[in-house]
């Protein structure tokens, strides 16, 4: 028997099965006009710190008369979407993938947008177009599924999404649902829901799960989840399926995987010694608290670097500044200094990106392979002083390394929403680093968490071999750098179903270092699996739109490797810079068929979803209320059970995990905890789009 997962809360209205989260349907940008939201909802379903978020909201239009409307939503940096649909007067429509950037402009205002749209909304929002205008107290409902890979440091990932609506909307939401499911092969030691009390939290070890519901209460705090994983169970774990001929997107591998190694080195090994820059932006719009937290940041840094290393600091605006004229050794005398040094920068001036690299890479010519040469780069706008060309600045950086013949690694820190994504990216990538880009408060926060992963590297020049030779096109390519209580994510595809050795060389502390592991992988179609197609695709996109930043944009090869990228978007529903949610040329549905695009989704049959009945019935005081599932679904029941007079008592969510066979128990209480009273009652069950009742009596 399946063990379902229970939840037990008080559902006003829901439009949709389905969970769902938080974007905006916009009247009119510019003045702040926007549907009201009426239900939102997010599930999560993370294995091995590859989260699957679905995203259903459900807006009405109040505004008294019909609406041009576009939906926007603040997807994260790192999120890919895989799926959209929307649903207007009960019938869902599917977007398509089509060719071409997305569509940023929004209704009203001439491209003005309202400052709190634009806060909400962050540096990568999705676009989609509603091609009808919505008629006036009509409501429309949208179903967004994107890929997301959570962040793991030191055994503890952290899961967060944008439910903070209050830029949006003050008023009361009518329900929030979050659902967070977790399969892991370590051990769970702990879960928590940070931001919410939760009505469940269930942990069974090698998989757990968060419920929770509010009601008539304004959206106006982010779910935050954590979790932590034993620290003692290192090493790779791995998933894999094999498509059906008929599924497989292209003529490649039938085969797709993806494993999470954290490699366990021996303590007895030492620390490696560090060459270490810290690159500061000074300009002006750096002022306030931007450059109190990098301050505070590079205080940290600076405090916990260890024995035997060597530093420098450099600032710059349009003048370029240096704590010392070379890399000084890491003593307490001079980390003194540089804590005075720190505390006296200042905000001013213009932004010399390529004059502060200038200064801080001829300071790396003296070191040596047994080092771990690092840059830090911290920085919150353009390029607007000496080069400004992103091609020109990294054409000049990897000019001045490569005159040196060392081997540096730079990790970008973009802060806010005015930095050079595309400069910062391919920096980091060329250089064997990490780009990542924060808000506005969170600097000190993540960078003083980065460099505590940073400051001792498992392996440097990571690569990884497999035998036999049956894996291809595996991703990420080049492979980063490894560093303590980091994970190492890598998908790829395969041809023959045979235990594979995953090898993985690189060097440590000076010496060389490989690690060893067995992946399994599957000769079959694991259907939960699936979802590692996206994963592999986006991972691809992302190896190519490196390639595709270092080519001349108008060059032959670009076009090509652009070309590459949209195929493989369109082919995998996978968003990229280059392709867009449409939704032209939906079709119509009626009662018996919901059109979705061009294809149709049939409601669940008798033989997919069976109503086995209650047990025992008659009964005195709980029975249990059973029913199974034949067909492979990921979603939520509701069981609702009402009494004669039609009144909803009770009301129950159970989570589908695949075919198997599902009960709830009621224990004869309504849902304020009293007593229900002898009698018959109504239970129904909804899943997809199809409902089953039954007829039970309570004897007492």
């Amino acid at each position: 028997m399946k063990k379902a997962f229970l939840f037990i809360s008080i559902l006003f209205f829901l439009l949709y099965s389905n969970l769902s989260a938080s974007g905006v349907m916009v009247v009119d940008a510019k003045n702040g006009i926007y549907l009201t939201m009426i239900s939102s909802e997010v599930s999560v379903s993370v294995e091995n710190q590859v989260a699957v978020i679905t995203a259903v909201q459900t807006f009405k239009n109040n505004l008294g008369a019909d609406e041009k409307i576009k939906y926007a939503f603040p997807m994260p940096e790192d999120g890919s979407a895989t799926e959209l649909k929307w649903k207007v007067s009960g019938i869902w429509y599917t977007a398509n993938f089509k060719p071409g950037p997305q569509d940023t402009t929004l209704p009203g205002g001439g491209g003005v947008i309202h400052p709190n749209l634009s806060s909400y909304l962050g540096g990568t929002p999705l676009y989609f177009n509603i091609e009808d205008s919505l008629k006036a107290d009509s409501s429309i409902t949208v179903q967004l599924t994107y890929v997301q890979l959570l962040k793991y440091e030191f055994g503890t990932v952290k899961f967060e999404y944008p439910n903070d609506y209050s830029l949006i909307q003050e008023g009361p939401v009518t329900s929030q649902i979050l659902s967070f499911k977790l399969l892991s092969g370590r051990t769970i030691d702990s879960l928590s829901l940070l931001s919410h009390t939760a009505q469940t939290i269930q942990n069974y070890g090698d998989s757990a799960f968060i419920y929770f519901s509010i009601y008539e209460q304004p959206a106006d705090k982010n779910y935050v989840v954590h979790y932590s994983l034993n620290p003692e169970e290192l090493g790779l774990f791995g998933m894999s399926t094999v498509l059906p001929d008929s599924l497989v997107p292209d003529s490649l591998q039938r085969g797709f995987f993806l494993f999470v190694a954290e490699p366990n080195p021996p303590e007895s090994t030492d620390i490696i010694n560090k060459v270490f820059t810290l690159i500061i932006d000074r300009s002006g719009s750096m002022s306030g608290t931007k450059m109190e937290q990098a301050k505070n940041a590079a205080k940290f840094i600076v405090e916990n670097l260890n024995e035997g290393d060597k530093f420098n600091i450099i600032d710059f605006d349009d003048i370029i500044t240096l704590f010392r004229e070379s890399h000084v050794p890491f003593n307490q005398e001079n980390k003194e200094a540089a804590l005075v040094y720190i505390a006296g920068l200042g905000a001013r001036g213009m932004t010399d990106i390529c004059g502060a690299f200038a200064a801080a890479i001829p300071q790396f010519s003296s070191t040596d392979a047994n080092t771990a040469n690092i840059i830090i780069f911290l920085t919150d706008g353009q390029a607007t002083a000496g080069i400004t060309s992103t091609p020109e600045i990294l054409q000049y950086i990897n000019d001045q390394i490569n005159l040196r013949d060392t081997t540096l690694t730079i990790f970008n820190f973009g802060i806010g929403l005015d930095v050079n994504h595309q400069l910062l990216t391919l920096m980091a990538a060329e250089h064997n680093g990490l780009a990542e880009f924060l808000e506005n408060d969170e600097v000190q926060e993540r960078i003083t968490s980065f460099y505590m992963k940073i400051r001792n590297p498992v392996l440097l020049n990571t690569k990884v071999e497999f035998q036999p030779y049956t894996v291809a096109d595996a991703f990420p390519n080049p492979l980063p750098n490894l560093y303590k209580g980091q994970q190492l994510l890598v998908s790829g595809r395969y041809t023959e179903a045979a235990p594979v050795n995953v090898k993985l060389t690189g060097t440590a502390f000076g010496q060389p270092a490989e690690y060893n592991y067995q992946l399994s992988l599957s000769n079959s179609d694991i259907e939960k699996n699936r979802f590692l197609t996206k994963i592999w695709a986006k991972l691809k996109i992302e190896n190519l739109l490196v390639h595709y930043y270092s080519l001349d944009a108008g060059s032959d090869e670009a076009a090509a490797v652009k070309d590459q990228i949209i195929d493989i978007s369109l082919k995998f529903g996978v968003l990229s810079p280059f392709t867009n949610l449409s939704g032209d040329n939906h079709g119509g549905g009626n009662a018996s068929a919901v059109e979705q695009g061009n294809n149709k989704i049939e409601p669940l049959s008798n033989f997919d979803f069976e109503l086995t009945g209650n047990f025992p019935n008659p009964f005195n005081p709980g029975t249990k209320i059973i029913f199974i599932v034949n067909k492979t679904l990921y979603e939520a029941a509701v069981i609702r059970i009402y009494n004669m007079l039609g009144e909803l008592i009770r009301e129950y969510r159970v989570f589908i995990n695949g075919k198997g066979l599902y009960e709830v128990y009621w224990n004869g209480l309504t849902e304020n905890g009293n007593a229900a009273p002898s009698g018959n009652y109504i239970y129904v069950v909804s899943l997809g789009n199809t409902v089953l009742s039954g007829k039970m009596c309570l004897l007492k």
